[in-house]
């Protein structure tokens, strides 16, 4: 048994649905009906009434909802508030995507360094399929990523942003109409193998539109430097914090449904470092509302 099992329990209590508890706590539907099942086996009783549509708890169910929350509790404030300064100046390692490095990232770092000055934060940079391994290895304590298609087992997910897709062309470039354009200019694809990639390459799929590849590339910043200098055009998230010295660029709509990327903050729910993340979001949250 685990917090996040608990965790769980208690979103389905207070939503009554498992559909609204799934996106309160960033899984699928289907994996909240086999936590609630894993729960069940584990404490030997039986949780909902399943004979409703919808989540019904169990007399005993309310018992254990309690309790749970006592737990919940109790783990959260794990470090007394004593022992608060220690942790902050302790070391906290940090994955990021490259997107996020001249904008969010360093704002973010910036932010918690002026309220903790003496904490350590190691950055490393990754794709997002390599910094959720990382997590799951312990690795790394939190990470900026593009959700992922499936979130691991006892790995969070904290929303950060939501970024549309736009069209990145040269300064110079007149032409306005996003198709004319994926006719007459070699395209520059983003990795495939990440996020942003997968999801641009869906898009096009869908729109069937044909396209003349001359690179594939996993920066953002790389791609929008070959763009500047007239070597084609791209697909990149539009960033909802800019970094201040960004490349003369244009950037068109590609109208109704364009692709989206989710950015979020990733970690294990059992990390020890819970109030050092917690900083790290509200952070993250902090810089992303001002930029909006």
């Amino acid at each position: 048994m685990t917090i996040r099992l608990l965790r769980t329990l208690i979103a389905v209590s207070e939503t009554k649905s498992f559909s609204e508890a799934a996106e309160r706590v960033h899984i699928t539907h289907a994996a909240i009906s086999q936590q609630m099942k894993t729960l069940e086996d584990h404490l030997g009783v039986a949780l909902f009434d399943r004979s409703s549509r919808s989540p019904t708890l169990t007399p005993i169910a309310r018992q254990v909802i309690e309790k749970a929350r006592k737990i919940v509790e109790d783990y959260d404030n794990l470090a007394k508030p004593d022992q608060l300064e220690d942790i902050f100046n302790s070391e906290v390692n940090l994955g990021v995507i490259p997107t996020t490095l001249t904008g969010l990232t360093p704002k973010a770092i910036g932010l918690v360094k002026s309220r903790y000055p003496n904490m350590k934060i190691h950055v490393k940079s990754g794709l997002t399929a390599t910094l959720m391994a990382d997590i799951g290895r312990g690795t790394v304590d939190a990470a900026i990523v593009s959700k992922p298609h499936l979130m691991p087992s006892k790995v969070a997910f904290h929303h950060i942003a939501e970024e549309e897709m736009k069209l990145f062309v040269a300064a110079e470039e007149t032409e306005t109409d996003p198709m004319k354009l994926f006719q007459e200019k070699p395209f520059i694809r983003f990795n495939r193998s990440e996020v942003i990639g997968n999801l641009i390459d869906n898009w096009i799929a869908s729109k069937n539109i044909p396209i003349v590849e001359t690179m594939e590339l996993d920066s953002g910043e790389a791609i929008a430097g070959m763009v500047s200098a007239g070597l084609g055009i791209s697909i990149l998230p539009d960033a909802v914090v800019k970094s201040g010295y960004e490349l003369p660029l244009k950037k068109l709509s590609l109208g109704e449904g364009a692709p989206r990327r989710t950015l979020g903050l990733v970690y294990r729910d059992d990390n020890i470092k819970i109030h050092v993340i917690k900083a790290l979001e509200d952070a993250v949250d902090q810089i992303v509302k001002s930029a909006e």
